[in-house]
């Protein structure tokens, strides 16, 4: 039986039409799906990429699995005799520059958040937030360059005693390419806070400062924690500023003025081809990556449910 639908008429009850078929609607809706779906396969292609060399990885006499998660040395592309398999060296670098990326990102993003949803006027937030997004746009092997020949023999050298290739800088350097990700989302979530909770603080005698850091910040705190996971994220899987600046020595150390290898930094120069394709040194980038994977993924789930808990609505 036809779909009808009932069109009321000026002066004359109500008439039957056919409705007309939403094609429109129908392409939109099949386009998201489908790029729901294309989401959804290429993380389950990433997943069947790296499972199978990470299993014959460890399947691999030479290799032991309690030392991989608990060894402090990361020889994995040595010579045969001399490989230990200790990712603990790999972990203790990606921890440092990420602490040293958040604790530059978080409390420049949150501020420029909170000037250009409390305090800046129409004109200033149509020209500072367009310049701040920009910034993210940088491809980060220019970051890394900059590092590489100005932050830390011009900037970082002539105050501390590091080397050409440091953990600090590349933290440091890396906080600074996160601090737009971190603001935007910020910045986003509280300009999305009611304004009558501000005018309600506002009318009980509150400063501008006062509705932004206890009405404003506490309201939005889900969009914030979830700019901080992503920022977090950003950190932990960047590669190309690790990479260039903090060096490709594998040491197992938390002293950001010594140079370290990352797990991403790993990857990257485990990948560049100098292996033979099946041998060991090249299926442990498969594990390191797995290894990293397996980390963002927690971290996102307690992510997802922390802003859940934190999420509050308004009408």
């Amino acid at each position: 039986m036809s779909t009808v639908t009932r069109q009321a008429s000026p002066g004359a009850g109500t008439s039957l039409r056919r409705a007309r078929p939403r094609y429109g609607e129908r392409a939109i809706e099949a386009g998201l799906f489908l790029a729901a779906l294309v989401s959804v396969a290429t993380t389950i292609g990433i997943v069947a990429a790296i499972i199978g060399p990470t299993i014959s990885f460890f399947r691999r006499p030479a290799v032991d699995l309690v030392y991989f998660f608990t060894g402090t040395e990361w020889t994995a592309l040595f010579a045969e005799s001399q490989q230990q398999f200790g990712i603990l060296t790999l972990i203790s670098a990606t921890i440092t520059t990420t602490v040293l990326a958040v604790a530059v990102a978080i409390p420049l993003g949150v501020g420029s958040a909170i000037y250009l949803s409390e305090y800046a006027s129409n004109r200033v937030r149509k020209v500072l937030k367009p310049t701040l997004e920009v910034l993210a746009g940088i491809p980060t092997v220019v970051f890394g360059f900059f590092a590489l020949t100005f932050f830390t023999p011009v900037v970082l050298q002539a105050f501390l005693p590091v080397g050409t290739f440091n953990m600090l800088s590349a933290g440091l350097i890396m906080g600074i390419m996160i601090i737009p990700t971190v603001a935007s989302l910020s910045e986003d979530a509280m300009t999305a806070v009611p304004q009558s909770l501000r005018d309600g603080a506002y009318g009980l005698g509150s400063t501008k400062m006062q509705v932004a850091t206890r009405v404003v910040v506490p309201a939005a705190i889900s969009g914030i924690v979830a700019a901080f996971v992503l920022g977090i994220s950003r950190a932990v899987g960047e590669t190309m500023i690790v990479a260039l600046v903090a060096g490709q020595n594998a040491n197992f150390s938390f002293n950001p003025l010594e140079d370290g290898q990352t797990m991403t930094g790993f990857i990257a120069q485990a990948a560049s081809g100098d292996q033979p394709l099946g041998s060991i040194g090249y299926e442990s980038l498969f594990a390191v990556a797995s290894v990293l994977f397996a980390l963002t993924l927690l971290m996102n789930l307690f992510s997802i449910r922390l802003v859940r808990r934190l999420r509050e609505e308004y009408e």
